[in-house]
């Protein structure tokens, strides 16, 4: 649950990207993207496979070079001061990969050479769970402890920001959660976290705030919960009826625009007073509406209808004030 107040709220962000932009010969990986990421926050950069998230935050890395825009993180150029930010910016790779015959402790310790003051490998390892891991090798781990042992890497520097690039992909749901977990116990120890993820539960779970791209562009920036909120503009109930007969009363009442099948469930969208109209119809034919829920707008639905929108409904470049936290503006 994210705290009401913004994370670093009024003071200077840790990232700033303006108008950055990255081709691959033709492709157009990334199109004028633009916004900034606020200290203590855990910042989520959306979209598609494909839609550019992570040349985007290669870019913030110096692992890319753009073509055009600038990137600066904790006011480093990630470029020119490369030596100077590896210090203070821990980076997890989407694709990253170990000899399978190194040892968790060898790899940890590994690692902990590349820096002038890294944390203590033994301490780290234990709190995020693979204490007893140590001596096993990186092929025996299980996909869950593969993540863990990925964001131990990126932060065994001891960095005031982490990029975390698609960490939770491959995982079973209880993994999953487990890594959920972990975020955010690393950003409550104090380090900004940039998540990289197509997964919308898992932004809404763990994000202060969003950008959501696709081919390359911001389509828009803001709250979870004010993104999906947007994409709220009719009512959906969710509930059982019986048979065909139910469901074509449903169909035919005024204030419903449609239904769907979704398992044994209909989904009925529509206007006003949904929940009372739909019971008090069922009813009066002698029918009974079961297990009746209201659902709100997600951010999946948020995303869905802006990629079916025109551009111009997209956030402007260079856009990151009050006025361009919205979706679909």
């Amino acid at each position: 649950m994210r705290s009401a107040a913004s994370p670093g709220a009024g003071a200077p962000p840790v990232i700033t990207v303006e108008h950055l932009r990255k081709a691959y010969g033709a492709a157009l990986a990334v199109d004028d993207v633009s916004f900034s990421v606020r200290r203590g926050e855990i910042f989520g950069v959306l979209g598609r496979n494909g839609a550019g998230k992570t040349t985007t935050v290669e870019c913030i890395s110096g692992l890319r070079v753009p073509d055009a825009g600038e990137v600066r993180v904790l006011g480093l150029e990630p470029r020119q001061d490369r030596e100077e930010l590896h210090e203070r910016l821990g980076v997890q790779l989407q694709q990253g990969a170990l000899p399978p015959k190194l040892r968790v402790g060898e790899v940890v310790q590994l690692y902990a050479s590349f820096y002038d003051r890294p944390a203590d490998a033994a301490r780290l390892l234990e709190g995020l769970g693979l204490g007893a891991k140590r001596g096993s090798y990186w092929r025996a781990l299980s996909g869950g402890q593969k993540q863990r042992l990925s964001i131990a890497l990126a932060l065994i520097g001891q960095p005031e920001v982490a990029v975390l690039d698609e960490l939770t992909t491959g995982l079973d749901p209880e993994a999953r959660r487990e890594t959920w977990d972990l975020i955010e116990g690393v950003r409550d120890s104090g380090v900004t976290i940039v998540l990289v993820t197509h997964f919308m539960d898992e932004a809404e779970r763990l994000c202060d705030r969003v950008a959501l791209i696709d081919q390359g562009r911001l389509l828009a920036l803001g709250k979870p919960t004010q993104l999906a909120g947007q994409a709220a503009t009719a009512k959906r109930v969710r509930l059982r009826t019986p048979g065909q007969r139910g469901e074509q009363i449903l169909r035919a009442l005024p204030d419903v625009i449609a239904v769907e099948h979704h398992g044994p469930d209909v989904v009925v969208t529509g206007s006003g007073n949904l929940v009372t109209v739909l019971v008090l119809a069922l009813d009066q034919a002698g029918l009974v509406a079961e297990d009746v829920r209201t659902e709100t707008g997600s951010l999946e639905d948020a995303f869905l209808a802006l990629i079916a929108r025109t551009g111009d409904n997209r956030v402007g470049a260079g856009a990151d004030g009050p006025a361009a936290e919205t979706a679909g503006r």
